[in-house]
């Protein structure tokens, strides 16, 4: 702002946006608005202050409360109250130098107790207390404080890789999170979806050894009825008849081999495997209380 210029001339012109304050020998004596002003040269003098809304760009170096160094810039929006304007030029040697230092000052008061993120998140909050601070300072200097806009934080280029690394890794552990989720998921369904498969084979194979026991039953009586044998005889018949069948049907597919001793005596053989099965399974209580009366214990 240039307060510099001196009109000593018997007519003054105030242009709009600016106030002339009169000096009588040097000593002020009043104010005039825009348009004419007579003055009595050379006892009289004014000068001109510029009443519009200018700008001081502030920038503040200062530390959180995590120790994060911060380059705070904040712009001041002031102008020169018409009415106090001769508290301004005559009580202020350098504005922008006295309204930098209630801005640091302020600031330098706040941010230490925010730690980094808090500050970030706190820009309106500072500069509303910045603008409250630096008006209530400046009201009897006839500055009058239009608004205060905090419009750059900058934080030091390596502190702000590692906070980028930090975010990086954080979003790298919960997608990492989420996969294992994700997999946990699938092998759980995969589970119960096994679990559920071999509980229906398993119902499945009951139920066609059920169908084989009942068909079993129902031949063995049927031809103990018709034919009167007794069950030895209509199971070794059975077994005879299922394997000179598979035999058979051996032969007739053409696409399989099976390789087992046979000879004259094959059907003999399992015959006698299956009665000896028998007798076996017969001979079981009578060894059991053989053991028990010769040797003083229980057989399982």
């Amino acid at each position: 702002t240039n307060t510099d210029n001196m009109s000593c001339a018997c007519v003054a012109c105030v242009e709009t946006g600016e106030v002339g304050l009169v000096q009588m020998f040097g000593k002020y004596s009043g104010s005039a608005g825009p348009g004419f002003t007579f003055l009595m040269w050379p006892f009289q003098t004014m000068t001109f202050v510029p009443t519009k809304v200018f700008q001081i760009n502030v920038k503040t170096d200062t530390k959180t409360k995590d120790n994060v160094t911060l380059t705070v810039t904040t712009a001041i929006q002031a102008c020169v109250d018409t009415e106090r304007a001769h508290d301004y030029f005559f009580k202020l040697s350098d504005p922008n130098a006295q309204v930098s230092s209630y801005v640091h000052d302020c600031i330098r008061s706040l941010l230490p107790s925010l730690d980094l993120d808090r500050a970030f998140e706190s820009k309106d909050e500072m500069a509303a207390s910045i603008k409250e601070s630096v008006s209530k300072a400046m009201v009897p200097y006839g500055l009058n404080i239009v608004s205060a806009l905090v419009t750059d934080m900058a934080v030091d280029p390596s502190v702000l890789k590692a906070m980028n690394e930090i975010n990086a890794s954080r979003r790298q552990r919960e997608a990492a999170v989420e996969r294992a989720e994700a997999e946990k998921i699938l092998a759980v369904k995969a589970a119960e979806a096994e679990a559920e498969a071999k509980e229906l084979s398993g119902k499945g194979t009951a139920r066609m050894r059920q169908a084989i026991t009942e068909g079993f039953k129902g031949s063995i009586t049927s031809m103990q009825d018709s034919c009167g044998l007794d069950a030895r005889e209509v199971i070794h018949m059975m077994i005879t008849t299922q394997y000179l069948d598979v035999l058979k049907n051996f032969a007739e597919s053409g696409k399989a081999t099976m390789v087992v001793p046979h000879g004259p005596s094959a059907v003999s053989d399992i015959s006698a495997q299956v009665s000896n099965g028998f007798a076996q399974a017969k001979m079981a209580p009578t060894t059991g209380l053989l053991a028990e009366a010769t040797l003083g214990f229980k057989t399982p």
